[in-house]
């Protein structure tokens, strides 16, 4: 199986990578310079991630292809440049890959695109699907731009949009940065800590991505978020437990705001996401219960 994949350096694209590999897949990577941290068998095709060029030949015949483009939402603060740059980076990226699969003579058989459930907005207490509507913040506008480059890419092919959520492993992410607090004693949930807090754990969000390549009657939007629903101070407490430190000290709302500017967001804000479709189609979580996941990440 031949598959494309863009954004291979980052989080999730490095480990998906050697998950590719592992399988025996021959997997092409789309760069924007020559990696040395990539398996020796993957080929490296550079790309912009906005204009057609070489790379778009490895589209024509590919098996599946697999976009993860985008630049880091919480990398630096919201500057105005910064939000354009997050939105360009997804949006053009994926409109690349949707007009290279328009003009291949032989159409791919599966594009798996990623987006985020910051697309539902911040919810109280009402639960996402995958049918829920938009959202109306940045994140909200930047997702739904994101999918809509997207648009007509199902008349040539098998599209399946990942709606990701916060993605839980030690060596990157949110976790690290939560757990610090905690592992100097001082942690504690965020804000109020009624907050949605749509976990998952990568090894799944690795684990759906294969699941939407292998099963050809996977199409549309999926959320890959787990399916036990938490609000930050639960998983705040269960954080706690598996580190085996206090969870006593939460952090204001408007120190976050004054750190983090409109990025508190983030912090502050979330939503309950309910990963139905997944379900339905018969994926099993290999880490279902946030304790699980901690568990096997700190051991």
């Amino acid at each position: 199986m031949k598959i494309v994949l863009a954004g291979c350096t980052g989080f999730i694209g490095k480990p998906l990578t050697q998950h590719f590999v592992q399988k025996g897949y021959q997997v092409v990577s789309l760069v924007r310079k020559n990696n040395t941290d990539l398996p020796n068998e993957v080929k490296q095709v550079e790309w912009n991630g906005k204009d057609q060029g070489e790379w778009s030949k490895e589209i024509d015949g590919a098996d599946a292809v697999v976009n993860l483009s985008g630049a880091g939402i919480a990398d630096k603060k919201w500057s105005d440049e910064r939000k354009k740059l997050i939105v360009s980076s997804r949006v053009e990226s994926t409109q690349a890959i949707k007009m290279a699969i328009e003009k291949a003579s032989q159409k791919p058989k599966v594009w798996v695109n990623a987006s985020a459930v910051g697309y539902y907005g911040s919810l109280t207490n009402e639960i996402a699907t995958e049918s829920s509507p938009s959202g109306k913040d940045f994140l909200a506008d930047t997702c739904r731009m994101w999918e809509e480059a997207t648009q007509g890419a199902e008349k040539h092919t098998r599209l399946v949009i990942i709606r990701i959520g916060v993605v839980l492993e030690k060596d990157g992410g949110a976790l690290p940065k939560m757990a610090t607090p905690f592992k100097m004693f001082v942690g504690g949930p965020t804000g109020s800590g009624k907050q949605g807090f749509p976990w998952i754990h990568r090894d799944d969000v690795i684990g759906l991505i294969d699941f939407a390549i292998r099963n050809e009657k996977v199409q549309g939007v999926i959320n890959a978020t787990a399916p036990e629903l938490l609000n930050n101070k639960q998983f705040s407490s269960i954080l706690a437990k598996v580190l085996k430190r206090p969870n006593l000290f939460p952090a204001p709302a408007f120190m976050l705001k004054m750190i983090f500017g409109e990025m508190s967001v983030m912090l502050l804000e979330g939503q309950l996401v309910k990963p139905l479709r997944a379900q339905e189609y018969g994926y099993t979580f290999k880490y279902p219960t946030a304790e699980s996941a901690l568990k096997a990440i700190y051991g």
